[in-house]
């Protein structure tokens, strides 16, 4: 069955299906909804609030009228409800809706409200008409919206849905229950096929639940499962790469400028466990931001050279490999280290990447740092013993295995600075073991907070004035590139000019976001570095950056808006110097969810503390709230949020394992024979 056998579905709309990944019928009922719109009873113009979209029945009272401002054709009508009060109505390009407006005519306008003044609705843009049998027919329903693009609406999406399931045999070859019974009834889920009807289409809340349960259950458990066969093959593996000899870290560390954490000394140790047995390492260190997780990984590093092994590290960012780099350089030239590092990146020129191959190959270089250029095929590696990857959320389980495999099954190493409760951390990266450093250096002064409102703006941004004249740099944080007049935030682009039209001139002033090339992205991340740039106004790709001792201030504008993970992430990106740090979290939102959870990150600098408490907090019922960035890509499931369920699945998967459960060997079969299909449906994750 292609797209195009859809009732409905044309060769235009199927290729702005394409658009979407949506390329076969599986895939579009696999496209789940982001939000759920409900069509509640219509009130009068004087019971409505300008909150949210609001629903009201009224007859037309005037003819409409059109004008045209340049490209815009605008039409007006006034309505009356039935206690006698009137509304503006405004259109914008949608001239044929005079064929409508009759006046006597009774509809239900659906639209959001555009002002009100002495608690009186004034008027309302761009609502919908029903008349009012179609309104009825979706009275207290759900009404699924989708992710979008130009060519598609939420209505086309939900009509080829609906003719997919009326279709018994697409059902038949796709939907069949994959799940043994025993586990459905012992924690209480629907059918797959039941999960996929209520999931697009609710009747209530409760039916809505239901769905939402199974399907993260199935992302969940795919998962977990290939994580169980992963650690299956590696506790198998054993290794030829194997020393006892850890002299050299040993007089490196006694000659640093600095004195290691007994965090920092307990996870080498355990390191030095791993690689003085047989058995392969695959280890992740899991430590906050500034915790000092890098220099783990360099003596490690040191440790492989000295017994006679290359080592490589790949970094998600061009400008965080090529600190690592320059990091080591600092390192070879203050100790007089016997190692040859280089870089390799994207951007590196081919004439340079074709002499640094030949020097892999030919074992003249012991360090390799780059980003995902390092794992490409025509790079080949003499005698690689150990791999590194940084921030290991920014990386798939297969990225990492396409880099263990240019060795001899070479030792594994992870990091990651992403805050994960210690009991979801040992579900989530079941193929690794896991270290924790969990105390921050001596010298580390601890970054001082503050939640402000958008009215205290002013305070904060004379307090960036004072800290660059005292030779100090900033970030500045938007939720958002460009300005939207549909969503009151902050954006990068406005910011920064508003900032050059406030702060002195001698300030420089730069704005970052993702949209940028990268080059440019590069460029301007370098020059902050080196203090061409005293504020950075940027999006949240500063997240995972460029180490900036210098920067002293952090400030989050709609702070709100973001994930604590998020915001602990990037108030990071401070109090890396000497000098004492700050973050400002400015909200704009005054209810009192956002303010509790804004307190959680002003009261602690602790990651792991901020996502528990961000777990206990949010519990695992918002299952639209904002995400956190980076970790799994999973289509509905949220670790955080769905933490319950998460849990469940990863008992599930134990005793599936330990034959615990009472199941057929015909549902044993149709479990197995589904987990690939599973996996490429309902998951987006490099398996």
């Amino acid at each position: 069955m292609k797209l195009t056998d859809i009732k409905g579905v044309g060769e235009k709309t199927a290729e702005n299906f394409n658009k979407l990944d949506i390329f076969e019928p599986v895939d579009l009922v696999n496209y789940f909804p982001r939000d759920y719109d409900e069509f509640k009873e219509p009130k009068s113009i004087k019971e409505s609030d300008c909150l949210g979209i609001v629903a009201i029945k009224a007859v037309v009272a005037s003819n409409p009228t059109m004008k045209k401002v340049r490209n815009l054709t605008i039409t007006n009508v006034n309505v009356r409800d039935e206690n006698g009060d009137t509304l503006k109505l405004t259109w914008f390009n949608m001239p044929y809706i005079n064929k409508l407006l009759k006046i006597g005519y009774k509809f239900v306008f659906r639209g959001r409200v555009s002002s009100k003044q002495f608690n009186i609705i004034d008027a309302m843009e761009q609502p919908e008409i029903y008349t009012l049998e179609k309104y009825e027919e979706k009275l207290n329903l759900l009404q699924p919206i989708y992710r979008l693009k130009k060519g598609i609406t939420s209505n086309s999406i939900n009509k080829a849905v609906k003719e997919c399931l009326n279709n018994k045999d697409f059902v038949s070859d796709y939907l069949n229950e994959f799940i043994p019974k025993a586990i459905l009834d012992e924690n209480q889920m629907i059918s797959f096929e039941d999960a996929i009807r209520k999931v697009h289409f609710p009747a209530n809340d409760t039916e809505l639940k239901q769905a939402h349960k199974r399907l993260v259950f199935n992302e969940f458990f795919m998962f977990l499962y290939a994580l169980k066969s992963l650690k299956n093959d590696e506790v198998s593996k054993n290794t030829d790469i194997c020393f006892s000899d850890f002299s050299y870290s040993n007089e490196i560390i006694n000659r640093l400028a600095f004195s290691l954490t007994d965090a920092q000394l307990k996870v080498i140790e355990e390191i030095r466990n791993d690689v003085s047995s047989s058995r392969l390492m695959n280890r992740l260190i899991q430590g906050d931001v500034g915790c000092g997780k890098t220099i783990i990984a360099f003596l490690t590093m040191f440790d492989f050279i000295a017994n006679g092994y290359q080592t490589a590290m790949m970094a998600p960012t061009e400008v965080l490999a090529k600190q690592h780099y320059e990091g080591l350089l600092e390192l070879k030239e203050s100790l007089n280290l016997n190692i040859e590092p280089v870089l390799l990146t994207g951007s590196t020129k081919r004439k340079e990447k074709l002499e640094i191959y030949d020097k892999i190959k030919n074992n003249e270089v012991n360090i390799v740092i780059g980003t995902h250029a390092i794992i490409e095929d025509v790079v080949e590696y003499k005698n690689l013993g150990l791999v590194i990857t940084d921030e290991q959320h920014r990386f798939g389980v297969k990225q990492r295995e396409k880099l263990s495999n240019k060795g001899n099954s070479p030792h594994v190493l992870v990091m990651s600075a992403t805050p994960i409760p210690r009991t979801l951390g040992i579900i989530l990266y079941g193929d690794l073991d896991i270290s924790i450093v969990d105390t921050m250096p001596a010298n580390r002064l601890p970054i001082k907070n503050c939640v402000i409102p958008r009215e205290d703006r002013r305070k904060a941004l004379k307090f960036i004035e004072k800290q660059v004249s005292e030779g100090r740099q900033a970030y500045v944080i938007c939720p958002m590139v460009w300005e939207n007049e549909n969503i009151d935030s902050s954006d990068v682009v406005s910011y920064t000019k508003m900032l050059k039209e406030n702060l002195p001139e001698y300030i420089s002033i730069e704005f970052l976001h993702g949209k940028m090339k990268a080059d440019e992205k590069n460029h301007i991340m370098e020059e902050f570095a080196k203090n061409n740039i005293n504020v950075l106004v940027s999006t949240t790709v500063v997240e995972v950056g460029v180490n900036v001792p210098n920067a002293t201030v952090m400030i989050i504008e709609d702070a709100d808006r973001f994930g604590l993970a998020s915001l602990h992430q990037l108030r990071g990106r401070v109090g890396r110097g000497a000098h004492q740090s700050y973050c400002v979290f400015v909200s704009g939102n005054k209810s009192k969810t956002p303010t509790e959870r804004l307190e959680i990150v002003n009261k602690s600098n602790d990651g792991f503390y901020i996502a528990s408490e961000d777990l206990k907090l949010r519990g695992s019922g918002d299952f639209f709230g904002v995400r956190q960035s980076g970790d799994m890509e999973f289509k509905m499931a949220d670790i955080f949020n769905d933490a319950d369920v998460l849990k469940m699945t990863s008992d599930v998967v134990k005793k599936l394992e330990n034959n615990q459960y009472d199941i057929t060997n015909d549902e044993k079969n149709i479990l197995l024979n589904k987990i690939n299909d599973i996996l490429r449906l309902h998951m987006k994750l490099n398996l």
